[in-house]
């Protein structure tokens, strides 16, 4: 084969892996995977309880506040921090990262929704996309990965790029609590659409700042937040675990 046939082969692999990487992030962090995402509002329905969240301008700041100082931010962080470790297969990392993530959770109903969703992501991962061992289980038997980290671990262990796991992990963030929203009767569709359209510089930016980000970069500031998971654990009326 020709110096030329060989670049357009090469190319033609780097094309497809792209492509390949593409779809099982779409698949992965699409409403439909099944890890239960439709279940949590991260306290939103006690802050609209509260009248803290009416309508669009004030559901617009609150997610705002959670990507630039709340949990999404370090959700971020921790994705990133556990996809580079896990790419240069360090193991140990991996699991104290992740016990760090479950133990930065502020409730219970946080932990359960942050925990929940990893572990049953990892689960549908082994079960229909099977990566190279080690798996999960292997290299942290005593720790529930939250969904950030397990993310960050299967796309890693599937040679998907991290910006592209990060931004997509962002968006997929805001498009639950915006359906949440929709079904809390705060906004509509559309609404939901505007709020998207506009938090997606700042959701981009926040995730490009992130690839680089370590431990030392973690931290939050949306006590308002946490204090709604908090409270919503005895919200008498409800249609969300937290």
């Amino acid at each position: 084969m020709s110096d030329r046939g060989q670049r357009e082969k090469q190319d033609r692999a780097q094309r497809d892996a792209a492509r390949l990487a593409h779809a099982r992030l779409k698949i992965w962090l699409a409403p439909s995977f099944p890890v239960g995402s439709f279940a949590y509002s991260h306290g939103l329905e006690k802050a609209v309880e509260r009248g803290w969240i009416k309508n669009r301008a004030t559901l617009e700041a609150w997610l705002h506040d959670l990507i630039a100082h709340g949990a999404l931010s370090n959700d971020l962080i921790i994705l990133a921090v556990i996809w580079r470790a896990a790419h240069e297969q360090r193991w140990t990392d991996v699991a104290s990262t992740a016990a760090l993530a479950a133990a930065l959770q502020p409730s219970a109903e946080r932990y359960l929704e942050a925990t929940q969703q990893g572990a049953s992501f990892i689960d549908q991962i082994n079960a229909a996309w099977p990566h190279a061992k080690p798996l999960w289980a292997e290299i942290a038997p005593d720790t529930v990965p939250t969904h950030a980290a397990a993310v960050g671990f299967a796309t890693a262990r599937h040679n998907i790029g991290l910006a592209d796991t990060l931004d997509a992990y962002a968006n997929a963030f805001i498009g639950t609590l915006t359906s949440a929203a929709i079904r809390l009767s705060i906004i509509g569709q559309t609404d939901a659409q505007r709020i998207a359209a506009a938090c997606l510089p700042a959701l981009l930016a926040k995730a490009a700042a992130a690839e680089t980000a370590t431990l030392d970069d973690l931290g939050s500031a949306t006590w308002a937040s946490d204090l709604a998971s908090l409270q919503h654990e005895t919200q008498q009326t409800r249609l969300f675990r937290s």
